[in-house]
């Protein structure tokens, strides 16, 4: 956030000059805005910073990949998904290296639709852990789970069908971050 005039920044307690007048240090906090705005002065915030959850560095104009992108090295060439293989021979005779895994498997590095499902999933999950003990119970000894706590389960499970189907349907990074903000996972 600045002061600015003609694009140069003013220092708030700093003398400066416009023109051929000199201002005082404390004439841009001591001024109303009708006379900043007067001699061309004018208030610039700084530049949000976007989300880096969905944009590369926070710059708005460079989003994450929607989908999962192949992995391809500096000359464009495939990278496979490699394992560890303890009884593979090096180049220099020893035993141990990562090969590539067999059959094939390009590389591929996870687009946002697929982190956001995991997130939702991930959610979900912890959620219904709480109560995972009503289901063994059910299980074990046949006894019932109580209502309140079989709506919230279902209620759970069905937010995360809705934001898994939500989150496979966007099409941009905006619409993705209004399906993000939608999440209701408490039951009224």
């Amino acid at each position: 956030m600045a002061y600015k005039h003609n694009g140069k920044t003013l220092q708030v307690g700093r003398s400066f000059t416009l023109g051929d007048i000199m201002y005082p240090a404390n004439w841009l906090q001591k001024s109303t805005e009708a006379e900043r705005t007067a001699v061309g002065i004018t208030w610039e915030d700084d530049p949000v910073r976007a989300d880096d959850t969905y944009y590369q560095n926070g710059d708005i104009n460079t989003p994450h990949p929607l989908d999962d992108v192949l992995a391809v090295d500096e000359d464009g060439q495939p990278i496979y998904v490699q394992e560890w293989d303890a009884n593979a021979v090096t180049a220099d005779g020893s035993l141990g290296a990562s090969v590539n895994k067999q059959p094939l498997e390009q590389a591929k590095s996870s687009g946002l639709k697929s982190r956001m499902t995991a997130k939702v999933k991930e959610t979900a999950g912890g959620i219904l852990a709480n109560t995972d003990w009503y289901v063994t119970r059910k299980m074990e000894r046949n006894v019932d789970i109580p209502l309140d706590v079989a709506e919230k389960r279902s209620h759970v499970r069905t937010e995360c069908d809705r934001l898994e189907a939500a989150i496979n349907a966007v099409t941009t990074v905006e619409e993705l971050i209004t399906v993000m903000n939608s999440q209701n996972w408490n039951i009224e």
